[in-house]
């Protein structure tokens, strides 16, 4: 779940990096979002006529540009560029794969674009790579 808050909290970031777990962690917990609110839609009984579900369909207003830049950070922990995100096979490919160790174009492993810092697993605040705990939520890191 805190891969997924997290996402969230970089609503629009599409610089840096992303992990194959947090991309992934997102992923899931919009297929189980999606299932739950399908089992809401059903029990309150709305649109029962269509086959459209309503609720979904705000979600995924709401989802799509963090679905979109966690997708575009997951390419750039792979080196590759965002754009290979409209490509359908070759993506899903590059999504699944392993990304680069240390440091390549799109910024270091643990850090965000190059710069010397990382993000709070819990609030998603930027932090001194060295510091000992976020000065945001007061989440010691390990």
């Amino acid at each position: 779940m805190k891969y997924y808050v997290l996402a969230l909290k970089k609503y629009a970031v599409f610089n840096g990096r992303a992990s194959r777990s947090e991309y992934w962690y997102f992923f899931l917990f919009n297929i189980i979002i999606a299932f739950f609110l399908g089992v809401i839609e059903g029990f309150l009984g709305i649109a029962p006529g269509s086959e459209e579900s309503v609720l979904y369909s705000i979600y995924q207003i709401f989802i799509f540009i963090p679905s979109l830049a966690v997708g575009v950070r997951r390419l750039h922990d792979v080196n590759k560029s965002g754009w290979f995100i409209l490509v359908p096979i070759y993506n899903l490919i590059l999504l699944i794969s392993k990304g680069d160790e240390g440091n390549n174009k799109y910024g270091d492993k643990l850090s965000n674009n190059g710069i010397n810092r990382k993000f709070c697993i819990h609030c998603g605040h930027p932090t001194e790579f060295d510091a000992k705990f976020c000065v945001s939520c007061g989440n010691k890191f390990i």
